[in-house]
């Protein structure tokens, strides 16, 4: 029978980067919860900030559907992608450049942000217009790419040529030889969407937190290789914002710029609107009302640390759930520094028993997700059995001796 304290559990887990979608990491979560508690209501919340399985979770939360078709992958290889027609409205589209620019889709021998491209995006991008929306919703997360959205808007007709005159090849680092950007190519349908980006807005393009220092190692930059692209993207900024005739949004530094390596930035230069991604996503799922029913949420990620409450999925789940008073457990891959200190993260557990090598971590992923969901519940109920703490001792009232140098000596209480 499922403990009095626990018929309700909300599970909304983001995915598991390289790994696990968000859909696979609530079965996972499910599972565990099951052997304990058999009976409980689990309300499966798998949540997307954009990135990996946005365009399917989307899809399926209205009623909509996948379209399938081939674009270009960010090395250069066409692969068979999608984008999302929403159901309801039937105005929307959604663009999921993970799809299309992931990290996972770069081969890790070919790990190199300078050099990988976005022209897939806009390939998805063009596609979706052919189908007569009126709103084109980019969900930006998961990249595998630092060329600032260049490749997309050559997929959408801009040229962008270099002081001779000449069309630059794809990849960030060539930006640094960026003279003009040409609009006169642009697809004109562009003129007739609403064009929504759904990022990160504490990422931005340039400078010391730009997106080239912050993530260009985790896409395989070296020390080197992040100066030439952080410069390169400087470079574009200024150029896209003077020849695009940008204004209103700052290019270089403004919130969500540096989203997906920059794609915000380019996309902006396009009049694209930049918003947060919970914001645009997470009101399809009705979340705050699933939580708001809960006895107990349980969120995951790869990985918690100082970064999580920097718009990461655990840190908004906690945040909603908080204002409804509802207990969090955070479950990770890594606890990292900061894990204990993520505002409405009540507790959180690492999922690795032991310690293992990253490609059996990643390949057991579900496994070890599952075990540790069973052991986090098992804690929580044998607290719930245990007695309260006995109130501490109050204070002797005060006497009219006081302890000196460890004898008793009387004094006068006056």
């Amino acid at each position: 029978m499922s403990h009095p304290k626990l018929t309700r559990i909300a599970v909304a887990p983001s995915g598991f980067k390289e790994s696990l979608s968000a859909r696979a990491a609530a079965d996972a979560i499910a599972a565990g919860v099951r052997r304990v508690v058999p009976d409980a209501r689990v309300d499966l919340i798998p949540l997307v900030d954009g990135g990996e399985g946005t365009a399917a979770a989307l899809a399926a939360a209205t009623g909509g559907r996948l379209v399938a078709l081939p674009a270009t992958g960010p090395v250069g290889e066409p692969l068979g992608t999608h984008f999302a027609l929403l159901g309801g409205s039937k105005d929307t589209a959604v663009v999921e450049m993970a799809a299309v620019a992931g990290l996972s889709l770069v081969p890790r021998g070919l790990r190199d942000p300078g050099a990988t491209t976005t022209y897939g995006v806009g390939e998805l991008i063009r596609a979706a217009l052919g189908t007569g929306v009126r709103r084109i919703l980019v969900g930006c997360g998961d990249s595998g790419t630092s060329d600032g959205g260049a490749g997309a808007l050559q997929a959408l007709g801009a040229r962008l040529l270099d002081a001779d005159g000449r069309e630059l090849p794809p990849g960030g680092r060539e930006l640094a030889r960026l003279h003009r950007v040409d609009p006169s190519g642009l697809d004109p349908r562009l003129a007739d969407v609403e064009l929504l980006v759904a990022c990160n807005p504490y990422n931005v393009l340039c400078g010391e937190r730009g997106v080239a220092r912050v993530f260009g190692p985790q896409k395989g930059a070296t020390p080197a290789q992040v100066e030439e692209l952080s410069a390169a993207l400087e470079n574009w900024a200024r150029v896209l914002t003077r020849d695009l005739r940008v204004t209103g949004t700052d290019l270089h530094h403004g919130p969500g710029t540096g989203a997906s390596g920059g794609l915000g930035a380019g996309l902006a230069a396009l009049g694209a609107r930049l918003l947060p991604r919970f914001d645009v996503l997470l009101d399809h799922l009705d979340l705050d009302a699933r939580l708001a029913r809960a006895d107990l949420v349980l969120t995951a990620e790869g990985a918690l640390d100082h970064q999580t409450p920097r718009g990461k999925v655990p840190a908004e789940v906690a945040r909603r759930a908080k204002l409804y008073g509802r207990p969090v457990l955070a479950l990770a891959g890594t606890l990292g520094e900061g894990a204990h200190d993520v505002p409405g993260v009540d507790a959180c557990h690492g999922i690795l028993p032991a310690p293992m090598a990253l490609a059996e971590a990643l390949l057991r992923a579900s496994e070890l997700l599952t075990d540790a969901t069973e052991r986090a519940l098992r804690m929580i109920l044998l607290g719930a059995r245990l007695p309260a703490p006995a109130a501490a001792p109050l204070p002797a009232p005060a006497t009219a001796h006081a302890a000196v140098s460890g004898t008793q000596r009387p004094f006068s209480v006056r």
